[in-house]
């Protein structure tokens, strides 16, 4: 099988007849995360399905922490527990290793949960590849294959803009669209988690490398230099948490956009001779993806000094942009809305660039410079949002303003002729303005009202009242609640304030038995749905696994995976002003109504 028929077919590589199934290590990396959180990925990597039952499951903490060896202790996983960690994550992850020594390496970042069908999406891959190198001279050698990065909470464009049902989470574009282009040059990039390795390639390239603060995207290149080749698939294995606040995604790119720099530097990715030439177009090509959030800035800049300080930047008179600069920019966008795939359209990206501009430039300049960050810092997970962040808006807010007084300056009191002679300016003005409101949205922020993520899953169960039985359908589900609804049932089954039984059944046909309070009922449509806060009570360990097995093994369906085409810019920046006020007037006749009665106690 040939690198490209194979690069193209990942989806469904079966297992090969008469070949044994290697033993897996799965590396499980830790480092300060809750334990309630490690616990769901250490469950789901226990049910993951394979035909081998030799799949040694690694707790790798760095914290060497009693609570997380006895969460090991309780699974019955390996653990590898580390103190004096100088290495972030690399050196706990060669810590783990030296214990380890199957084929084939799993690796799960602490909040990627592994679905259930993770190996036997990836494990055929590389045995299809190891027959393909006996059949085939010269046949390439595979390093790794990686999963997509897929999240089970919406991240932070999807949840301040009250998008989770409009566009996907951001990051799919790279993970399900640009990094299953690379595989199919034999040359996707390690982003980290969700990926399975053949050992000896990690060991060829040195393990994992301690001179970046992205480990990832330079073992991938590593292992590209010693030869492999390495694959991406496009169907999510894996789900965790994207950072829930601004604070949190900004420090995250920082990281990113420095460790980029800084292998591609440790890498020579521009004169490396043991670079394919296709191997050297994806790392140049990520090399210089972070300098463009420099011309988005620059673009963004540019009409303002024309408009407010008479500043050219390009000379050029409207005649010739109108035949020259015009045809292009409109059949560039043309071309790229037609060719573009489901994930994200041009506009959403700039919307995204926009955004991180104003914070990744600096860093970028600075690491060029090499004045490094060597700190590995880890990306919190929990939402810390508070006032201070609302700092993070005046890049925007100063933009803003900018942009709003060149709009003004440059169109007042012109007519006819005059107002045609300054489209372009004005158009590039009118641009960036929509894209700056949409980053004060998202850097504005939006309450959390739930404790835990809900799920959209389609479960088979029933409530058992008195002697009647009655089929129930989950709306959705949490760690601690479900929301259901009886479909063959008009009438109210239960009262708020009841305790209640509800019989599931779990992945591959499990029954489970949860017991909660209903705590809510209302009549939606002219369906009664039922909010039930579950509980311990009557509740087994292997229940309780299964429950969250359940929760847990698959993409959560309550969120979009591919844009809404129908919804434009401009409709979402209204549907957000809307949505706003209406969010301010309830908050506002809250705080109102509390006043009024403190006023009446007294």
């Amino acid at each position: 099988m040939s690198k490209k028929h194979l690069s193209q077919n990942l989806e469904d590589v079966p297992y090969p007849d008469n070949q044994p199934v290697p033993a897996v290590d799965v590396v499980i990396v830790t480092h300060d995360e809750p334990v309630d959180l490690l616990q769901k990925t250490v469950n789901a990597a226990k049910k993951m399905h394979y035909p081998n039952q030799q799949v040694t499951i690694c707790l790798a903490d760095d914290g060497n922490r009693p609570e997380v060896a006895q969460l090991a202790a309780n699974y019955g996983v390996t653990y590898a527990g580390f103190e004096n960690n100088h290495e972030a994550k690399s050196g706990n992850i060669n810590h783990a290793l030296e214990q380890l020594s199957a084929p084939l390496l799993a690796i799960f970042d602490a909040d990627m949960i592994p679905y259930s069908g993770f190996l036997n999406a990836t494990v055929p891959i590389f045995m299809q590849n190891w027959q393909t190198q006996h059949e085939v001279e010269n046949a390439p050698r595979l390093g790794f294959v990686q999963t997509p990065q897929s999240f089970y909470n919406a991240d932070i464009f999807q949840f301040n803009l009250f998008s989770e049902n409009i566009v996907p989470n951001e990051q799919d574009y790279f993970s399900r669209d640009i990094n299953v282009l690379n595989s199919a040059n034999g040359a996707a990039i390690f982003t980290g988690s969700n990926t399975l390795f053949l050992r000896e390639a990690v060991d060829e390239a040195g393990g994992f490398p301690t001179d970046t603060v992205t480990e990832d995207f330079e073992l991938g290149g590593l292992i590209n230099a010693a030869g492999y080749v390495s694959y991406s698939t496009q169907t999510p294995q894996a789900s965790g948490m994207t950072p829930l606040d601004i604070k949190g995604v900004i420090k995250q790119r920082r990281r990113w956009a420095r460790g980029i720099i800084q292998s591609c530097q440790n890498l020579h990715v521009f004169t490396n001779p043991k670079f394919s030439f296709v191997n050297k177009l994806v790392f140049i090509n990520s090399y210089f993806y972070w300098w463009s959030f420099l011309r988005r800035l620059v673009f963004i800049i540019a009409p303002i000094l024309f408009a407010l300080f008479n500043q050219p930047v390009v000379l050029a008179n409207f005649w010739l942009l109108m035949c020259f600069w015009a045809p292009g920019y409109f059949m560039q966008h043309w071309v790229l809305g037609d060719t573009a795939g489901p994930i994200r359209n041009e506009r959403w990206g700039e919307v995204q660039e926009t955004f991180f501009a104003p914070f990744i430039v600096m860093p970028v300049i600075l690491e060029t410079l090499r004045i490094k960050q060597k700190k590995f810092t880890v990306t919190e997970k929990e939402s810390t949002y508070s006032w201070r962040d609302r700092i993070f808006m005046l890049p925007y807010l100063i933009l803003w303003l900018l942009t709003l007084a060149a709009l003004i300056k440059f169109n007042y009191g012109k007519f006819g002729s005059e107002i045609l002679m300054g489209s372009v300016i004005t158009f590039w003005l009118l641009t960036h303005f929509v894209n700056l409101t949409f980053c004060l949205f998202i850097a504005s922020g939006r309450p959390f009202l739930r404790n835990a993520e809900r799920f959209g899953r389609q479960v088979k169960g029933q409530l058992e009242v008195g002697r009647l039985v009655v089929p129930l359908e989950p709306v959705d589900m949490a760690d601690h609640g479900v929301k259901f609804i009886t479909p063959t049932m008009k009438s109210k089954v239960v009262e708020a304030g009841q305790h209640i039984a509800l019989d599931l059944t779990g992945t591959d046909g499990v029954p489970i038995q949860v017991h909660g309070l209903v705590v809510r009922v209302i009549e939606l449509k002219g369906q009664f749905n039922y909010a039930v806060r579950l509980t311990d009570t009557g509740r087994t360990v292997d229940e309780q696994n299964e429950y969250l097995h359940l929760i847990y093994d698959g993409f959560n369906g309550a969120l979009s995976v591919e844009q809404d085409r129908w919804i434009t810019p401009l409709d979402e920046l209204w549907m957000n002003i809307t949505l706003r006020f209406e969010q301010w007037q309830k908050s506002f006749n809250r705080r109102h109504q509390t006043l009024k009665q403190r006023g009446s106690s007294k």
